[in-house]
């Protein structure tokens, strides 16, 4: 959710060019209208302003799934208008979730039994997922403390420092101290060593990430493991693996099958898991599904009661859609293993080819790394004439959403472009946006050059000046020099700060 900032002059107003065909007076920007007006004027006023958003399938700042079969976005819009906490009226909704829940449980091989069903939710997306993971860790340490007759108000979670805001959400709101492991240059995922090191008493789970925001990387849940298995024995303390999967998780099950990082570890206690990400659903559904039964606290769980048997229910929001739910469902019996595992392995070969074109240039350092979610991190080598968020910047005025950020605590000195690559990102995509770069880059190389030059041709008129005769001759070329320079950092600010020029295509 967004923060709204209140105004105070309701005197703005939207002016539609084409909507006058139907309405005459504008409308007030910040203030509901007195009247209604016509359909079609409502639905051409919206649409000429969101001609000036970005378009999705160029947004490659964002792991969320832009493009949907057409068959899908059928029943999408055939179960929009169903609520599904209403679980009473749409029995077989429920039912499809729980059949989803079943097969990522399998698939994370999760412990259950040929009889048995799994334990898991489906939520709003992977932030729900964890705020859920991470109360039944609190209430399970929480128990165990008070039949142990010992403090219970003070838990805390570690966790690398590159964990994605929801986890310091999670923190926050349900007053958990967040323990995090720092960077370094080159180690951009938390280190296993040093977090159990951090674990303590109070500590109510590990929180590894299978497919880091930050470069994709996924951290070594398996040494976790052995060394909080060990550090468990020693001190009878019982901390559990929570794994953060909500991009690697449909990744690391179709590339790398022989990677333990999911329940074949015997600590990992939750999964979750983004199905608006490479679940290659559209935004708004996650998951999480528990080790056993006995890993969620039962007093967490509601009951509703529907057609004569039992509904349990665990999640923090209550109305929601059922529409991505039925387009889960839908991708995981239209693919099948064999599908998912062709479509992430397409992503990973387009994702090498864009990194070998940055390697080719000669200018850029590979950030991220040969195994993970299939996306490049890269830095500039040289910095001395422009940064990565100019790259950023000017790149806008193509069309690409491209993030530049610096990198978390102690790496804060290492500034990073990033590129997801999606089921809908082309190997012609990406050799555009490599032809785009060198573009940009070419442009300001030529801008720096010609600012270079104007500098030394004023230093030498400068020189020139001073061994020439008369006070006012040289106070007269100083303010040249000081002009020029002037006139040269304003052409750099605009270059480096336009605005995008272009349509978006």
């Amino acid at each position: 959710m967004v923060i709204s900032t209140t105004i105070s002059d309701s005197s703005e107003h939207l002016h539609a060019t084409f909507a006058s065909r139907y309405v005459r007076d504008p409308l007030p920007k910040f203030k509901m209208p007195e009247r209604s007006i016509p359909k079609e004027a409502a639905f051409q006023i919206i649409s000429d302003e969101l001609m000036l958003d970005g378009n999705p399938r160029l947004n490659l700042a964002s792991f969320v799934t832009t493009w949907m079969e057409e068959e899908c976005d059928k029943l999408m819009m055939a179960s929009v208008n169903k609520n599904y906490v209403d679980m009473d009226e749409y029995p077989v909704t429920t039912e499809l979730q729980n059949r989803c829940v079943n097969m990522i449980a399998h698939l994370f091989n999760a412990p259950v039994g040929e009889n048995e069903t799994a334990i898991g939710v489906g939520t709003v997306g992977s932030s729900e997922a964890i705020m859920l993971a991470g109360l039944a860790f609190k209430r399970k340490w929480q128990q165990k403390r008070k039949s142990e007759g010992k403090p219970y108000d003070k838990p805390n979670i570690v966790t690398g420092a590159n964990v994605q805001v929801c986890w310091e959400k999670f923190a926050r709101y349900f007053e958990v101290e967040l323990k995090e492991v720092k960077l370094r240059e080159g180690y951009y995922v938390m280190d296993p060593v040093k977090a159990v090191e951090m674990v303590d008493e109070n500590t109510i789970c590990v929180a590894a990430i299978l497919g880091s925001t930050l470069t994709g990387e996924f951290e070594d849940v398996k040494l976790l493991n052995e060394l909080l298995t060990k550090k468990n024995k020693e001190t009878g303390w019982g901390t559990p693996i929570h794994v953060d999967a909500a991009s690697g998780g449909f990744i690391a099950p179709f590339l790398y099958p022989d990677l333990e990082w999911d329940f074949r570890l015997p600590l990992v206690k939750s999964i979750n898991v983004s199905g608006h990400k490479y679940g290659l659903v559209y935004a708004g559904v996650g998951w999480v599904v528990w080790r056993t039964k006995d890993d969620l606290p039962e007093e967490l769980i509601f009951h509703i009661n529907y057609l004569g048997s039992d509904q349990p229910t665990f999640t923090l929001n209550f109305s929601k859609g059922s529409s991505q739910i039925i387009a889960q469902y839908y991708q995981f019996i239209r693919l099948g293993f064999e599908g998912y595992k062709s479509i992430m392995t397409n992503c990973m070969d387009n994702a090498n080819v864009l990194k070998q074109g940055l390697v080719e240039t000669g200018r850029f350092e590979i950030v991220s790394k040969d195994i993970g979610v299939p996306l490049v991190a890269f830095s500039l080598k040289d910095t001395s004439n422009y940064t990565v968020f100019d790259i950023s910047n000017n790149l806008r005025r193509y069309g690409w959403i491209i993030p530049a950020y610096t990198m978390p605590p102690d790496a804060e000195h290492i500034a990073v472009l990033r590129v997801v690559v999606r089921e809908d990102f082309s190997r012609s995509l990406a050799e555009r946006l490599l032809s785009d770069i060198e573009k940009v880059m070419r442009e300001m190389d030529a801008v720096q050059s010609r600012a270079t030059t104007r500098a030394t041709h004023v230093i030498a008129t400068v020189d020139e000046t001073r061994e020439g005769e008369g006070e006012g001759s040289e106070k007269l070329n100083k303010k040249t020099v000081m002009e020029n320079r002037e006139e040269i950092a304003m052409y750099w600010k605009r270059v480096v700060d336009r605005k995008k020029t272009s349509g978006v295509c």
